[in-house]
């Protein structure tokens, strides 16, 4: 049995210590703050799940294994987290063939859409949508809760909220904690997101991301509860969405809203700035009740882990990519797991 520490309670830190708790191994999780931690990249409304990347067959194969990775953890943990809704994504008209022989070759079902389709979001002028009819969206807050309320259960697992990592000896795999405690494994995962470069080198790039969420009005709720994640839309096709539904808001943003920071207290992008966009990608938006505007972070190139010591390993991803991918790290780890001598 080996000893896996993580340090981290979003969803990779999550999905992780439960595939090396069922692998057989000894888990401990520690997290600033309560488990799950509202305060984590991870804790939002939903996350997108899409598998189409045209000119990389092998990333797309990837991509939609996840789907039944997705599946089969909702079995395991309980609760109903994926909403198979599917997943739209815009397309220039020259460039939707190719889109769907890319598709076809990675075994995934695709439909070409006219946006008339999709009389409430606006795509760029000559562009089609490309629906995924397998993929959808996570509800990222109920994978989380799932996620520990099933670790909570395994006799194997210690979780410690409220214990904040202040220092990480990455040769002994060696752990100090804000309260002056030490926790040692025989593997170490650092997934502390945003946080990551507070504790060891990291390579990831920090974003700040603005994003409003809205009420639809009462007429369109039903629509909406039907309508799928949508990406590349809006006037200038840098803008995505994520419809209501199982008690979410309407979520949108663009890559147009968010900015490189150095450092977690930078400012976003102003409320004006983000409520003008929303006539940018909805129609009729002056229909829609605009309930928070928040700015998250997530950092760009830290999906893959790194080694920062030889039995510590580090992955700083977060944002929707990082969700999605958090089963293919889980599985990695369970790899490395398996190859410790035994504790």
């Amino acid at each position: 049995m080996t000893a896996v520490v993580i340090a981290g309670a979003g969803v990779t830190g999550l999905i992780t210590a439960v595939r090396c708790a069922r692998a057989g191994h000894r888990v401990t999780v520690v997290d600033r703050g309560p488990i799950p931690n509202p305060a984590s990249g991870s804790f939002d409304h939903h996350r997108a799940v899409r598998a189409l990347a045209p000119g990389d067959p092998g990333a797309t194969r990837t991509a939609a294994a996840l789907h039944r990775r997705w599946l089969r953890l909702q079995a395991l943990l309980g609760g109903q987290f994926y909403r198979r809704i599917g997943v739209v994504t815009g397309y220039p008209a020259d460039a939707v063939e190719a889109a769907t022989d890319a598709a076809a070759q990675a075994g995934l079902t695709v439909r070409v859409l006219a946006p008339q389709a999709l009389p409430h979001i606006i795509f760029p002028h000559g562009h089609h949508a490309l629906l995924e009819l397998d993929a959808g969206v996570l509800l990222a807050e109920r994978v989380l809760h799932a996620a520990a309320a099933w670790l909570r259960a395994q006799p194997a697992v210690t979780l410690l909220p409220w214990r904040r990592v202040v220092e990480v000896d990455a040769g002994a795999a060696r752990l100090r904690l804000d309260d002056g405690s030490r926790l040692t494994g025989d593997l170490v995962l650092l997934a502390t997101g945003a946080w990551t470069s507070e504790l060891v080198d990291s390579p990831a790039v920090l974003h700040r991301q603005t994003t409003v969420y809205l009420r639809p009005p009462a007429a369109l709720a039903g629509w909406w509860h039907t309508a799928p994640s949508a990406g590349r839309v809006g006037a200038d096709g840098t803008g995505w969405l994520m419809p209501p539904g199982a008690g979410t808001l309407l979520k949108l943003s663009s890559s147009g809203l968010c900015r490189t920071v150095t450092s977690l207290t930078e400012p976003g992008e102003t409320p004006d700035t983000a409520r003008a966009y929303v006539a940018q990608i909805l129609t009729d938006a002056h229909r829609y009740r605009i309930a928070a505007i928040k700015h998250c972070h997530y950092t760009v190139g830290a999906t893959a882990l790194t080694q920062p010591g030889p039995a510590v390993w580090a992955r700083a991803a977060t944002g929707g990519d990082g969700f999605r991918t958090a089963p293919l790290v889980a599985d990695h780890l369970v790899e490395l797991a398996a190859g410790r001598p035994a504790a």
